[in-house]
Formats: structure tokens, C-alpha cells, sequence
């Protein structure tokens, strides 16, 4: 494996870092609600994803 001969500079190391980006979520529209919900994952407000319906998949105030 190699290994460094010298110490990278802080300056170096933040500029080669600050290039490491988060991409936002892509999101869509329900076709059932409306709501938006992340692409290729069942609705949070009603459940739906490719029109079956999942109960796991709601979102509720108190989850325990």
C-alpha cells in the first residue's frame, strides 16, 4: 500500500474535501394523493407504491 512521503497541508486536505457533495433526495408526486414521496418507495401519507397498499409504510403521529 502506498504511503505518503510528506504531511498534507490542512489548506490541501480541505480543498480536496470540500468537493465530497451531498445530492438532495429525488422526489415525486403520488399519483394516489398527491404528496410528495421519494421515487421507488411507497407514499408516507398513504401508503401506496405501485398500487398496493402497505400500512407499514405510513406515516403516523405517535409510533411508538
Amino acid at each position: 500500500m502506498a504511503v505518503p512521503k510528506r504531511k498534507m497541508s490542512r489548506a490541501n486536505t480541505r480543498s480536496r474535501r470540500a468537493q465530497w457533495k451531498a445530492t438532495p433526495v429525488a422526489l415525486s408526486t403520488c399519483p394516489q394523493c398527491g404528496a410528495a414521496k421519494q421515487s421507488h418507495a411507497a407514499c408516507p401519507s398513504c401508503g401506496v407504491y405501485k398500487d398496493r397498499h402497505y400500512s407499514a409504510a405510513e406515516r403516523t403521529e405517535h409510533q411508538a
